[in-house]
C-alpha cells in the first residue's frame, strides 16, 4: 500500500481519488500527528465488509470447509450441462 502525506493528498486529491478507485488499491495518509487514514474506492470498502463478514460467521466457515472436503473428494455437487450452459452464457 502506498503512502502519503495529508499535504500531498490535499494538492492532488482529484487525481489520487481517480487513481485508487481505477486501480483498486487503497492509499494510507498520514498526518503529522502521526495519525492516518485509508482512502479506498467504495466497491472495494463494501467487498471487504462481506469478506469479514463471512470469516466471522463461524456457520458459513463450516459450510465453506465442508464443501471444499467434497469437492477435494470430488463428491461435491455437478451441475448438468443444461445449467452449465446457463452459467457459462452470464
Amino acid at each position: 500500500m502506498n503512502s502519503i502525506s495529508v499535504n500531498q493528498f490535499r494538492d492532488n486529491l482529484k487525481s489520487y481519488v481517480e487513481q485508487t478507485a481505477s486501480d483498486h488499491e487503497p492509499l494510507k495518509v498520514t498526518r503529522r500527528a502521526g495519525e492516518a487514514f485509508i482512502v479506498m474506492s467504495a466497491d472495494d470498502w463494501e467487498r471487504e465488509q462481506e469478506t469479514l463478514h463471512v470469516l466471522q460467521s463461524s456457520s458459513l466457515m463450516n459450510q465453506i470447509s465442508e464443501s471444499l472436503g467434497t469437492h477435494k473428494s470430488n463428491q461435491g455437487y455437478k451441475p448438468t450441462k443444461e445449467q452449465l450452459d446457463e452459467i457459462t452464457s452470464l
